[in-house]
């Protein structure tokens, strides 16, 4: 029986590919043992034991940016994160680890190269962070989300999604879609989310615009998110949802996104072959602009800066847009030709090869 030990989390991004393919797992071997390597401030908290695993939890240990004094108490705190690591491994007969990123990857990845574990690498991002470029050092079996992906032996396996998604038959659930959402069948619907926080500058520019875009003959499907402060304007086909728990159905009805471009969201969208108007979140190492890029390149998306989404862009820009369907479809097909469907798969297929290649060398 196999131990598999996943390691990262921190945001939905790192969390829920690490589910999709834990759940992979579970479904083709439900005698093996997974466990989840995480921190008890991460997202991992609460999503990992909801999803029925067992999570594992060590110290939080940012790396430190800037000389200051967290940066002097760094290696001490590195330190007992690993040795806690390790242990677990241990402990529980890790077989196998597999990292995602976050907080928990780096000390995971050390730990079980100093016990001679294989690890298995999956970057979500077009641009990787810290830790899996430190993974990636150690390990051959590195999967990347999107092509051009500029990581040490990257091979492109998408990504890990969802099984509702992965299966997701667009006609079936677009009639279960605008029955619960009230939505009018004559009429496309746009599409707007930023994220299960929300998104301020997606949010408040939709919501002036919205009797514009309406006028175009849409209608809109605006996930604001939990910490919006937009106010529903009560207009005939604007729908205004706080949060979306089915989202594959928001998926199946949509024809065009305004959207952030998360890894997530980018790779569903391609999946269901939904075109897109992508404004990259302005904070952070800019992965959000690199992720869009393929979708760019197939003209399957368009992007503007943050800053440039304004209610001005909008009429100058997104109502042009809407008014021309021939247009949307185009946009639609390029989107669907950079889908990977079967990621969580792929992701499976790489586990099985790196532990292939381990009973190998062991047996050699």
């Amino acid at each position: 029986m196999t131990t598999y030990l996943f390691a990262g989390g921190g945001t939905a991004g790192h969390v829920n590919p690490l589910l999709a393919t834990a759940d992979r797992l579970r479904e083709l071997e439900p005698e093996a043992t997974i466990l989840v390597l995480g921190t008890a401030e991460g997202l991992e908290a609460r999503l990992v034991p909801e999803r029925g695993y067992e999570l594992l939890t060590i110290p939080r240990v940012p790396f430190p940016r800037r000389p200051n004094r967290a940066a002097l108490g760094f290696p001490a705190a590195l330190r007992a994160a690993l040795a806690r690591t390790e242990e677990l491994i241990r402990e529980h007969g890790v077989d196998v680890v597999i990292g995602v990123g976050g907080y928990a990857a780096a000390p995971a990845y050390l730990a079980a190269r100093r016990v001679g574990v294989p690890i298995v690498v999956h970057e979500a991002n077009a641009r990787p962070g810290m830790a899996n470029r430190l993974g990636a050092a150690f390990t051959r079996f590195v999967g990347v989300t999107f092509e051009g992906t500029r990581l040490r032996h990257g091979r492109v396996v998408g990504l890990p999604l969802r099984r509702e998604v992965e299966t997701l038959d667009r006609a079936a659930a677009r009639r279960e879609a605008l029955e619960l959402w009230g939505l009018d069948p004559a009429k496309p619907v746009l599409l707007v989310t930023g994220g299960s926080t929300g998104a301020r500058r997606i949010n408040e520019t939709v919501s002036v615009s919205a009797s514009e875009i309406l006028g175009c003959g849409w209608q809109i499907l605006h996930i604001t998110g939990s910490r919006s402060p937009v106010e529903d304007p009560h207009l005939d086909g604007y729908h205004l949802l706080e949060y979306c728990d089915r989202m594959e159905l928001a998926l199946a009805v949509a024809e065009l996104a305004v959207s952030r471009s998360g890894a997530a969201t980018v790779s569903e969208l391609a999946v269901v072959g939904v075109p897109a108007v992508f404004i990259p979140y302005p904070v952070g190492n800019g992965e959000q602009a690199w992720n869009a890029r393929e979708a760019v390149a197939a003209s399957g998306a368009i992007v503007t800066a943050d800053a440039n989404f304004t209610p001005a862009w909008v009429r100058r820009e997104l109502v042009p847009l809407l008014l021309d369907r021939a247009r949307v479809a185009r946009l639609a097909a390029g989107m669907a030709s950079t889908g990977v469907r079967d990621g969580a798969d792929r992701m499976v297929a790489l586990i099985r090869e790196a532990l292939s290649a381990a009973s190998t060398n062991v047996s050699s």
